[in-house]
């Protein structure tokens, strides 16, 4: 052939091979140059398609001819070079990142060493390439890792060379396929950024009032911590301490000073996500912050190109501030799917701000901070674990490396907390939960928390007088918010707000009671409810009261996930005459990790499985999930509800796109299969599409508790 074709167009251009060969190629080593592997990354974009040099794929792109395996040319290369991870790059390009298999392994069992069994004489000649691309050979460097010891690095590595091919190849086709009309620039860079930023607080100017001084104390601290060394950090403040403005201030001066490429927000709610990015927005600019989880839909003004861009950029986080979930961040470092791991690269080279760092997820801890100490050791990654109840990970982190140790951004901790102390926490003596009731009404305005949703049923239905609210996971994500929105403003009036909630309170929701109840739970959990007291310090800590109550209920009716930080918490109150200090929290996550143990610290193994040469990357990727999918979503129609009767419209005609399921999910409560069973088998719901029910029994609901359903065997601990 004259001239052999990349890709095609529906206006009938044609991409030339070579062009989308080099392209690509440039764009990959550009990409993996930040980690010093650009030459590994210009070979990995040269060779990917060589398979389309074989007339086999010609006719399967120019006449429509069968479907023709063209990445596994290029694997068997750089086989031939015996370089296995450019192969199991190029092999996995279109497939997702591959399980390596074994020398057993067969040619057509779906693995990496399968793959290279495959014989393509006489089925796939694609020796053509040899007309425009010289003859693959050895690579001459390699990069240099930092604590190679457990041979994390190698997976890792292989991940962000992928990630680096698999954005490459994207942009260079769509760059054809749209003929050049996508544009995914028009972000401000780190320097304008950080100018915004310093010329927007210079408003506050000197500080008057104690709290503010306090603040600005925390906010230089940040400053001078971030003329520090890339690495990581902690900082640790107390609530109230204005830790949102001072860590970006951190992040921005580090980014600019260290040529950081981008700043990340990682978060454990979205409904933090959706205050910090606002607050973002307003200083940086709407169009420069990204916010990436389930709730975010930029499909709404698609004729706006600044919300286009936006879209864009979540695909593979190519923009300077990013806000986004621990969910979607740690699932897509460990993950197989070429949409998953095409933001990994842009990872690398930025400055990480993990909020409420004591979330990382228990079941996944010790992989977490693996990958943490992965991307601050060898890909130019400096974080901060940011919380008022700071974990102690120190231990963990200088057992990757001991140029890995945590630095204090603000190192006397106490005095803050002594500062900034706005509650008091006091154990209470309760027998039952009618106690717990009667206590609930002596108050006029009261948030009590409970462990269970059958428990915040329960005291809500014994709550005497107006303004009684219940919040639970069994009202869905609309309903809370209206609910919300009238807790807000009877507090702000003055008038009688009695709250029973479970723990999707207890963070990232800005309430103020003056007097909080908090079930018996871990330390963090009840520091972090303590939060909804007093939050504003308008009354003195001594008569801002948070009281504990423990139910005693039996073992067996507790989940271990939940008994084990209570039994921990029991431990330190009797340890420490003040659980909210400083050595309580520290004494409290050293005795939790202990007692759970590191094989429940990664409950899957996950670490285990990338030891060796048979990494099951596909599995692992189908494994680190940090929530399991165990139950069913049903949604919920709301008669007066006019949005909600329109996607509800849509759904039943069949209509399935992003946009409307992330709106559907406004109005979704999910429940457990046990509890699904129960509600289908009273003939409650309807199937919609296969994981999607509608709840078509709307007496099931109520406006006041949300989905009614049995809850005798007391599922539902938590959220």
């Amino acid at each position: 052939m004259e001239e052999y074709v990349g890709h095609t167009a529906e206006d009938g251009r044609k991409q030339k091979l070579i062009d989308h060969l080099k392209g690509t190629s440039k764009l990959v080593e550009q990409f993996a140059d930040v980690f010093a592997a650009g030459e590994w990354g210009r070979m990995a974009g040269l060779f990917h398609d060589v398979g389309k040099y074989s007339q086999a794929y010609q006719r399967r792109l120019l006449e429509d001819g069968p479907r023709v395996d063209h990445s596994t040319a290029g694997a068997l290369l750089m086989k031939k070079i015996r370089n296995a991870y450019l192969a199991l790059c190029i092999a996995s390009h279109h497939s997702g990142l591959l399980n390596m298999g074994s020398r057993l392994s067969l040619p057509d069992d779906g693995t990496f060493c399968g793959r290279m069994k495959k014989d393509l004489s006489g089925k796939l000649d694609f020796s053509a390439y040899r007309h425009e691309l010289p003859e693959p050979k050895p690579l001459r460097t390699c990069p240099h890792f930092l604590y190679p010891e457990d041979e994390f690095y190698a997976a890792f590595f292989v991940r962000m060379l992928f990630s680096c091919l698999v954005d490459a190849d994207f942009l260079d086709t769509e760059r054809f396929m749209s003929n050049g009309t996508v544009k995914r620039d028009g972000f401000a860079s780190i320097q304008e950024l950080h100018d915004k930023f310093f010329k927007y607080y210079k408003r506050f100017g000197i500080p008057t009032t104690p709290i503010n001084k306090k603040r600005q104390e925390i906010y230089q601290e940040c400053l001078v911590a971030a003329d520090k060394e890339p690495g990581i950090f902690s900082l640790t403040v107390p609530t109230g301490g204005g830790k949102t403005l001072s860590s970006l201030a951190f992040a921005l001066k580090h980014a600019v000073k260290y040529r950081k490429q981008r700043i990340i927000y990682v978060i454990p709610y979205t409904s933090i996500i959706e205050q910090t990015a606002d607050v973002f927005r307003n200083i940086l600019g709407m169009e420069n912050v990204i916010e990436h989880h389930m709730n975010v839909d930029y499909d709404d003004d698609k004729a706006d190109a600044g919300m286009e861009r936006k879209k864009l950029a979540t695909e593979n986080w190519d923009a300077p501030v990013i806000v986004t979930t621990n969910v979607q961040f740690f699932e897509s470092l460990f993950a197989a799917k070429t949409s998953r791991c095409r933001k990994i690269h842009n990872i690398a080279n930025s400055v990480i701000i993990f909020d409420e760092a004591q979330i990382l997820p228990e079941p996944y801890l010790r992989p977490c901070i693996r990958v943490i100490g992965e991307l601050a050791a060898n890909y130019h990654c400096s974080a901060v674990l940011c919380t008022a109840t700071q974990p102690n990970l120190d231990d963990y982190f200088a057992k990757i490396g001991p140029t890995l140790a945590v630095r204090e951004i603000c190192p006397d901790v106490q005095s803050l907390y002594n500062f900034f102390r706005r509650t008091t926490y006091q154990f209470l003596d309760v027998g039952s939960l009618d106690e717990v009731a009667a206590k609930l009404n002596q108050h006029k305005q009261v948030l009590c928390i409970t462990n269970s949703k059958k428990d915040a049923q329960n005291l809500y239905k014994a709550m005497d007088g107006e303004g009684c609210y219940h919040l639970s996971t069994f009202m869905c994500p609309a309903h809370r918010r209206k609910v919300l929105s009238v807790i807000r403003q009877r507090l702000k009036e003055g008038l009688p707000c009695k709250v029973v909630s479970t723990s999707l309170i207890q963070a990232g929701v800005d309430v103020d009671f003056p007097v909080v109840y908090r079930e018996i739970a871990g330390l963090d959990s009840i520091i972090q409810s303590g939060g909804r007291c007093n939050r504003e310090g308008k009354h003195k800590a001594e008569e801002s009261m948070v009281y504990i109550y423990d139910l005693k209920k039996a073992k067996n009716q507790i989940p271990a996930f939940v008994r084990r930080p209570m039994e921990v918490t029991q431990q330190i109150s009797a340890r420490h005459d003040d659980i909210a200090s400083v050595e309580s929290i520290k004494d409290y996550f050293h005795e939790l990790h202990y007692l759970i143990g590191d094989e429940k610290l990664d409950s899957k193994d996950i670490l285990g499985s990338l030891e060796g040469r048979s990494i099951p990357f596909a599995e692992i990727g189908q494994k680190f999930k940090l929530i399991e999918e165990d139950g069913k979503n049903v949604f919920i129609p709301l008669m007066d509800d006019e949005e909600n009767q329109e996607i509800l419209s849509k759904l039943k005609l069949g209509i399935r796109n992003r946009s409307l399921m992330r709106k559907a999910n406004q109005y979704i409560v999910s429940v457990y299969n046990n509890q699904f069973d129960k509600l289908r088998g009273t003939g409650k719901i309807e199937e919609l599409d296969e994981g999607l029910y509608l709840l078509s029994d709307p007496a099931s609901y109520s406006m006041e508790t949300g989905l009614d359903i049995n809850m005798e065997d007391g599922i539902g601990i938590f959220l």
